[in-house]
């Protein structure tokens, strides 16, 4: 074989091997992204994105936390941070303790409570002078047709209310994020006393952690009904992946932005 044949040979290989490579790279990456949400890679992947961003996030936001934290003492007494126990993911059907004076661990919560976390919007004594507000009766009618949020809500301060409307009020969620309690994407997480109304076939939602975000905060936010966010959350159930998370952190930031839904 002449020289130049070899030469030519040597390089075609080379050529194809090089091919084979940025191939096998690609399938790769793609096969990364297409992770379902059953895939043990899917959830190692999320929960390290989790926290990477959750300390990326309380880290630079660390001035506007403060700022903030001013803000609300000023414009009203009590704590800078507003916690209230949550339910999230029902790894386990009872737990311990109490809940409001309840023994809790005689009611089936359908998930593991936890603390949540976020900058108190409305007033302290509101459970004194809005009793009625917490009552938590409701007909199945009427739970049908109740939205998430009440943009009259006569709790809310006045720092409140703008916290509300961009969606600052929120920051504080990160926490429950880095704590393993939430993930960014995921079904917001309700009190137990609007669990208790939803239909059977919904509590399928409890299956996976909370999260900040989820299709419901991209399709209307508060002006859903409760029943209206659990059929996206059931959506969510079926299609996440992270390519899918990575799209709905792009498309919440969008909808922030726009304040769409925000109360």
């Amino acid at each position: 074989m002449k020289e130049e044949e070899v030469v030519q040979s040597h390089w075609s290989y080379d050529a194809m091997a090089g091919k084979r490579r940025v191939f096998f790279v690609r399938e790769c990456i793609i096969s990364l992204f297409r992770f379902g949400g059953k895939d043990l890679g899917y959830k190692i992947i999320q929960r390290m994105l989790d926290i990477v961003l959750s300390l990326i996030a309380l880290i630079v936001i660390s001035p506007l936390i403060l700022f903030i934290a001013i803000l609300i003492k000023i414009d009203s007494p009590g704590p800078v941070f507003f916690k209230q126990y949550r339910i999230g993911v029902n790894r386990r059907r009872q737990g311990r303790g109490n809940y409001h004076g309840t023994e809790y661990r005689k009611i089936d919560m359908n998930g593991k409570r936890f603390v949540f976390y976020k900058f108190r919007t409305m007033y302290t004594d509101s459970r004194e002078r809005f009793p009625e507000l917490y009552e938590y009766n409701y007909t199945m009618e009427e739970f049908k047709n109740m939205v998430v949020q009440n943009s009259n809500d006569p709790r809310v301060t006045r720092i409140g209310k703008l916290l509300r409307k961009i969606s600052l009020d929120e920051l504080p969620n990160f926490i429950n994020v880095l704590k393993g309690d939430m993930n960014i994407v995921g079904p917001r997480p309700d009190i137990w006393e609007n669990i208790k109304y939803y239909p059977k076939e919904h509590l399928k939602k409890f299956s996976i952690k909370p999260g900040i975000t989820c299709i419901a905060q991209i399709k209307g936010r508060g002006n859903l009904t409760f029943l209206q966010t659990n059929i996206y959350d059931l959506e969510y159930l079926e299609k996440r992946s992270l390519l899918f998370d990575l799209s709905i952190m792009y498309k919440t930031i969008l909808v922030v932005v726009k304040r769409d839904g925000a109360f």
